[in-house]
């Protein structure tokens, strides 16, 4: 094994997109998930009206990854894929076969020895992004060809049941949508009473409230230990283990408006992740929430949380809150008038405590196929130490 800077072992490819007749696939930086396309959130463009930032082409066995700091994006072009215009926000590389494979070099753009180098040396006034002189910067350690091969079979292997593993999670969220909509059916066929947010929140004065506006909170209200301030990280991720900024009990006290508790739901109410929803689990620190959240209190003998969030996560209240979002900007609930205006349906509390103990059940299983994925990347980081650490 020896050390070598990163650009000795690859090319920079990838071309600019010339005139084509038709349309093509568009794929964003945000229509990857980690190491493959979603097809949903990909665009069909036209040569004239596709975005500015849809001018990157690549070959078969091309590797591309995302150039934005804390971003974990990687594909492996295959001929399919190679017909598809990319975002520049991904800077196209290609394997010098002498030194190191391209499968090799695909899962060395996934580990972490080339991840914390990236960022490191990603620079950039607002969104920090790796360039050609940061690459540079990044020496890796390259095992001989030999070597290479028994990782890559190793790799592959768990790979492979990651992936396996990840469909059996999504084949278990398919199920309880299936169930959803076998009990309640899609909200617009009449057959349970609606009602708005003030009707079917508790008595609770701050139970439906958006996080603190303008310079409610600071960078010096901020400390090391104290008060929990709730992010768009634990809405969207469902992330309660995660902790970063604090507040004194002083500045709790004049925030309690904002304030949440085991029980009460947080929902994302800007940008791409607008409309995700969680649950304050029961061992929550006790904290407020910012002003990218708002947060709700059901009343629960109207409606338990489990069924308010999944239909939440409908399609039919999901289009609604992005119905709200006007112009080309980031999109953001505009007015909380609208949002108190969307109507949910309300079945009876005994189908809804039925299609919850469903999702308990379900939860069950995914709970060991988590267990197991879990253990899977833990085996990969391993693998990735052995032969690049």
């Amino acid at each position: 094994m020896k050390k070598m800077k990163f650009t000795d072992c690859v090319d920079i490819v990838g071309s600019s997109c010339h005139k084509f007749d038709g349309t093509k696939v568009y794929v964003s930086t945000g229509a990857v998930d980690t190491d493959r396309i979603e097809p949903l959130d990909t665009e069909i463009v036209d040569y004239d009206g596709r975005p500015s930032r849809a001018n990157l082409v690549a070959e078969e066995n091309d590797i591309l990854f995302a150039k934005m700091q804390a971003t974990e994006k990687t594909l492996l072009i295959d001929e399919e894929s190679s017909k598809h215009i990319y975002s520049t926000g991904f800077c196209a590389v290609r394997a010098k076969d002498h030194i190191i494979t391209n499968k090799c070099l695909y899962y060395l753009l996934t580990s972490e020895t080339f991840l914390e180098q990236k960022d490191k040396n990603c620079s950039g006034a607002t969104q920090k992004a790796i360039t050609n002189a940061g690459l540079e910067k990044i020496v890796i350690s390259v095992p001989d060809l030999e070597q290479q091969t028994a990782f890559v079979e190793q790799m592959d292997a768990v790979r492979n049941m990651i992936v396996y593993r990840k469909e059996q999670l999504k084949k278990l969220d398919e199920l309880v949508k299936s169930r959803f909509i076998e009990l309640f059916g899609d909200g617009c066929d009449g057959r349970f009473p609606m009602k708005t947010l003030p009707q079917i929140i508790s008595s609770d004065k701050h139970a439906l409230k958006r996080g603190p506006f303008g310079g409610a909170l600071k960078k010096e209200d901020f400390v090391e230990t104290g008060y929990l301030v709730y992010e768009q990280r634990h809405a969207i991720h469902n992330d309660f283990e995660y902790e970063k900024y604090y507040i004194t009990a002083e500045k709790y006290k004049d925030m309690i408006m904002f304030k949440v508790v085991p029980g009460d739901l947080i929902v994302s109410c800007s940008g791409v992740t607008l409309g995700r929803i969680a649950e304050i689990p029961s061992y929550a620190k006790e904290g407020i929430i910012n002003q990218a959240l708002l947060k709700i209190s059901l009343d629960q003998s109207i409606m338990t949380n489990t069924f308010f969030i999944h239909q939440f996560r409908s399609r039919r209240v999901q289009d609604i809150l992005f119905g709200f979002c006007r112009g080309s900007g980031i999109p953001n609930f505009p007015s909380m008038g609208e949002v108190k205006a969307v109507e949910f349906i309300c079945p009876p509390i005994a189908l809804q405590e039925q299609f919850a103990a469903f999702v308990e059940q379900t939860d069950k299983s995914k709970l060991a196929v988590q267990q197991s994925l879990e253990k899977l990347e833990t085996l990969k980081k391993s693998l990735m130490q052995k032969y690049f650490g």
